[in-house]
C-alpha cells in the first residue's frame, strides 16, 4: 500500500467535519453527529469480516456506563459488505497469492452484490471495537479510491458503529433489504499502489520511506503470520504498530488528532513529509497506517 500522511490527513479532516456539507464529505474521517446529520444525502456502507458478521443482526451489550461493550447491530439503511469478499487471490509471477488487490470487475461484482450504487457520497462504517475493523474499513475505503472515487465523496466513520452507539444514536437488527447496485469502477490511480519493482527501486535508491505496520513482534521477527515465508522487516523500514494507530475510547477504536500522529511519527522516527509506502502481510493494517 502507497499510503502516505493518511492518518495525519483524516486527522485534519476530522477537524472540519461539522461545517462541510453532504455533497462533498469531509473525509477521510466523520463523525457520529455529521453523519446523523447528514444520513439521507449519503451511501452507508457497513463492512465487517470474521465473527463480527453475526453482530450484524445482535444487539449491542452496554456497560455500567452505557458505553459500548460488546458490538452489536448496524446503522439502518447500511449496505452490508464483508470484508473476506473485497481481496482477491491472484497470481503473481506464477505465484498465487491471496488477498490481493482485486481487478475492477470483482471488486464492482462484490459491491453490486452488497447493493451499493452510485450517486451519493459514501460513508464507510466498521464496528468500529479494535484496529483490525477500523483498518477494514480503511481497506475499503483504499480500493474504491483507487478505482475512482473522489476523496471528497468518501469517508469513514471514525470510530465506526461503536462511536455511533455511544453518541447515543440508534442501531437496527433487521437486515437491510437486498438489491443489486449499479457500482463502478471509473479509473485505476496506479500512484496509490506499489509494485514489487516499485519497491525494490525504493530500497536500492534510498528515497523512499517505508513503514511496517503490523504488530511489534512480526516486525522483530520473533513472530510471523503462515503467508510470509520468512520472518523480519524490509531493509531500514521503520515501524508503526498496530496499537500506536487508534485509541480506545469507551469501547470505540478512533483515530486520533493531527497533533497526536505527529508526536507519534516524532517518537519512532517516521518523517510525514517524506515519499513514504506503508506495508504489512496483506494490505489490511498498512492501508490504516
Amino acid at each position: 500500500m502507497k499510503l502516505a500522511k493518511t492518518l495525519i490527513a483524516a486527522a485534519i479532516g476530522l477537524g472540519a467535519a461539522h461545517a462541510a456539507f453532504a455533497a462533498n464529505v469531509p473525509g477521510p474521517l466523520v463523525t457520529p453527529q455529521w453523519l446523523k446529520a447528514h444520513l439521507n444525502e449519503v451511501t452507508v456502507i457497513d463492512i465487517r469480516g470474521g465473527g463480527s458478521m453475526k453482530a450484524y443482526d445482535e444487539e449491542p451489550v452496554l456497560g455500567k456506563d452505557h458505553f459500548v461493550k460488546k458490538s452489536g447491530g448496524h446503522i439502518a439503511g447500511a449496505d452490508l459488505v464483508n470484508f473476506n469478499d473485497i481481496r482477491e487471490e491472484r497470481t503473481v509471477d506464477g505465484v498465487k497469492l491471496k488477498a490481493m488487490m482485486p481487478t475492477a470487475d470483482y471488486f464492482a461484482k462484490v459491491l453490486d452484490a452488497a447493493g451499493v450504487n452510485s450517486g451519493k457520497p459514501y460513508v464507510i462504517v466498521p464496528t468500529g471495537n479494535a484496529v483490525f475493523a477500523m483498518d477494514r474499513g480503511t481497506r475499503l475505503y483504499f480500493q474504491m479510491r483507487y478505482f475512482g472515487v473522489p476523496a471528497d465523496q468518501i469517508a469513514i466513520l471514525n470510530g465506526g458503529t461503536n462511536a455511533w452507539i455511544n453518541a447515543g444514536f440508534p442501531v437496527s437488527i433487521k437486515p437491510t433489504p437486498k438489491t443489486v447496485g449499479n457500482w463502478k469502477a471509473t479509473g485505476e490511480d496506479k500512484a496509490l499502489l506499489a509494485g514489487l519493482s516499485d519497491v525494490k527501486e525504493g530500497l536500492k535508491s534510498g528515497t523512499e520511506q517505508y513503514i511496517d505496520a503490523r504488530p511489534t513482534a512480526q516486525y522483530l521477527g520473533i513472530a510471523k503470520k503462515p503467508i510470509n515465508k520468512t520472518a523480519g522487516h524490509l531493509p531500514g523500514a521503520k515501524t508503526f504498530p498496530i496499537d500506536a494507530i487508534v485509541k480506545d475510547d469507551h469501547g470505540a477504536a478512533m483515530f486520533m488528532s493531527a497533533a497526536d500522529y505527529k508526536k507519534i511519527f516524532h517518537d519512532f522516527n517516521i518523517s510525514d513529509n517524506a515519499p513514504t509506502t506503508t506495508y504489512c502481510n496483506t494490505g489490511h493494517l498498512a492501508s490504516g497506517a
